[in-house]
């Protein structure tokens, strides 16, 4: 109970910035933390080749693929009170209840997740997290900040983790520290698993810095946005080429 009181102002105040939206706020790539950035990057590629990738490597290895499947829907299925949680802070009140029969079905038909039985029946999976309700809420990005262990992020995106973490239903458990420690063992290692497939892809890249720095900002628009993007965001991005085309008229040599 002590952990829920303590994470009642945290959604008051949430609610209550909630009548706030605007223009939902967008994602850029500015990087004016590049020197530091590219210093946490290469710690925790370090970190990466040194232990994470070998022991992902090994999970992918002997586990049977039915297993890894279960292994996934149940870390997501934990974790999806936040999706719901923040559908309804965005004022998505049709996609909230969707979602929160989705975790009931899944939590109970499912067996604790294990098994995706909502999907079939049209309940959908979503993704949505603070950072995206503060971005709805009109919150610009603000710079491009890689996280040392978390890492691509931003300024409105890293101190949102806080709430996530009060969203998890299982910090309101009474497992033993043993075992919440060993769940978040398990979803670093399976979720490192899931992307070894584009290992390749990024070792042939000049920059896989800069690549993953892009590849996050363009992947948070899509989510923020929920994979439509309004017709003015591109006319926005137009309207801010246009000027440089005429400055470059403008510098070409009079005859």
């Amino acid at each position: 109970m002590s952990k829920i009181t303590r994470a009642a102002p945290l959604l008051l105040a949430a609610f209550a910035a909630a009548g706030c939206a605007s223009a939902p706020g967008r994602t850029t790539n500015d990087d004016r933390y590049e020197g530091f950035n590219r210093a946490v990057y290469k710690f925790n590629d370090t970190l990466d080749r040194a232990a994470l990738k070998p022991v992902a490597k090994g999970y992918r290895k002997v586990t049977p693929q039915f297993v890894r499947s279960g292994v996934g829907n149940v870390l997501s299925n934990i974790e999806y009170p936040g999706t719901f949680i923040n559908q309804f802070l965005q004022g998505k009140f049709l996609l909230g209840l969707k979602d929160t029969g989705r975790f009931l079905i899944n939590s109970t038909l499912g067996i604790a997740g294990i098994f995706d039985v909502a999907t079939p029946l049209g309940l959908e999976k979503n993704d949505e997290d603070f950072g995206q309700t503060l971005a709805v809420w009109g919150v610009p990005s603000g710079a491009f900040l890689n996280l040392p262990l978390f890492g691509p992020s931003s300024m409105r995106d890293a101190p949102s983790r806080v709430v996530d973490w009060f969203t998890n239903p299982l910090q309101y458990s009474d497992l033993p520290w043993e075992a919440e420690w060993g769940q978040r063992v398990i979803n670093v290692v399976h979720s490192r698993s899931e992307l070894l497939p584009l290992d390749e892809t990024l070792r042939r890249t000049y920059d896989p810095y800069a690549f993953i720095r892009d590849a996050w900002v363009q992947q948070r628009e899509f989510n923020i946005f929920d994979g439509n993007p309004p017709p003015e965001t591109l006319e926005d991005l137009d309207l801010e080429e246009e000027p440089e085309e005429e400055e470059l008229q403008d510098a070409q040599p009079q005859q």
